[in-house]
């Protein structure tokens, strides 16, 4: 067995679904499937029911993040069409600030350009008072991330040139989108991305065959779409999974929904990836199409420089390289129990997980207890008695 020690790894971009969907998730499962695939710390997106809008929701968030994970969380906030700057008080007390402008749902859709500069404004505003946390300040914002495909993308390109505002691309899926972002890269613009393992691993070519468990925003590209994101992947700075689960039941795949989710006609778009990401990461490696450095840089080093995140002490994963598998569905930490990833074979497994000196995962258990993981740049005790 050729065993190895890697850092705790970052997943910036999950989506536990507390509030309001806990029957896919919650931070207790969601973490303990991100401890099982070797993540470390996940930063959870707002798109939640109510979404994270407000200091009272960010402190309620919070709140039950600090109760149930089991690995380091951080939070964003989200950006709205009807409550406007009403984070901006608690801005620093989240990982960033959120922004879709292309497929979400109810009040996060942003579809004005006169929203998109007073968003961007007054971000750009509040960091001109309290600086950016990945300018290498102990405090102040992270960047704008921004789920934006093709027309949209530009748009929000210029805006960050134009406030001087850190911007970071989402699960960039393809060629004209990853080009544009390396161009501006080259040009100095403000800009990292992030690319997910399904964007890279998959491609519409596996929808058939997929179906439901294929359907996820931004969708599969096509062939040589996957192929720019490999040609051009010295442009890509994260490899995040955007953790989005749905039962199977709600893809229409046997059972019935539950009472509160889309009907089987309409399945809700999205993928877990926590578990996978790694496996599927080192396979790539074993095949010589990435170094492991490339995988520390883009799970470990990157995520912590671009959203100003704190260290983990005495933190580290440990790999058999030589492990060879086959990915199932059975034994997933995750609540919905699957992956669009099963029956492949894979190198290398996460055998071990010590965090800050504790041991929290060995040999496919989760050792920690609910409220062992810390919750990122909130105070202990706001999440006791909410935000100032």
């Amino acid at each position: 067995m050729s065993t190895i020690r890697l850092p705790g790894l970052v997943d910036a971009h999950v989506h536990l679904r507390e509030p309001g969907y806990e029957y896919k998730e919650d931070f207790t499962t969601g973490t303990m499937a991100a401890l099982a695939g070797g993540v470390t710390t996940v930063l959870d997106m707002p798109n939640t029911t109510p979404p994270t809008s407000t200091p009272e929701r960010l402190a309620d968030k919070a709140r039950r993040a600090a109760a149930q994970a089991v690995c380091d969380v951080g939070l964003f906030v989200g950006a709205t069409n009807t409550e406007a700057d009403a984070y901006l008080p608690v801005a620093a007390q989240a990982c960033g600030l959120k922004i879709y402008v292309s497929d979400t749902f109810g009040s996060l859709r942003i579809d004005t350009l006169a929203l998109m500069h007073r968003l961007f404004r007054t971000w750009a505003a509040r960091a001109a008072q309290v600086g950016y946390r990945m300018a290498g300040a102990p405090h102040g914002l992270g960047p704008i991330t921004v789920h934006a495909e093709e027309l949209m993308l530009p748009v929000c390109l210029a805006l960050s040139q134009l406030y001087a505002a850190p911007l970071h691309i989402a699960h960039v899926s393809r060629r004209s989108e990853i080009e544009l972002i390396r161009a501006a890269k080259e040009r100095g613009f403000p800009v990292t991305c992030e690319v997910t393992p399904h964007h890279l691993f998959l491609s519409t070519e596996d929808g058939a065959r997929l179906g439901a468990r294929g359907d996820m925003r931004p969708r599969l590209a096509t062939p040589d779409d996957v192929a720019a994101l490999w040609e051009h992947l010295v442009a890509v700075d994260i490899f995040a999974t955007d953790h989005a689960p749905h039962t199977l039941a709600e893809k229409g795949i046997g059972g019935n929904a539950a009472a509160s989710s889309p009907p089987p006609s309409s399945p809700p778009p999205g993928v877990p990836g926590l578990e996978t990401m790694l496996p599927l990461l080192l396979t790539a490696a074993h095949k010589g199409l990435l170094e492991l450095d490339d995988i520390i840089a883009r799970c470990v080093k990157n995520p912590r420089r671009i959203y100003g995140l704190p260290e983990q002490p005495a933190t580290w994963i440990e790999v058999d390289l030589d492990a060879v598998y086959t990915l199932e569905n059975s034994g997933l930490k995750t609540k919905v129990g699957w992956t669009p990833f099963a029956g492949q074979r894979v190198h290398g497994r996460v055998e071990r997980v010590v965090l800050r000196g504790e041991k929290v995962y060995e040999h496919g258990e989760v050792l920690a207890s609910p409220g062992s993981g810390r919750v990122l740049f909130v105070e202990s005790k706001d999440c006791s008695a909410g935000f100032a």
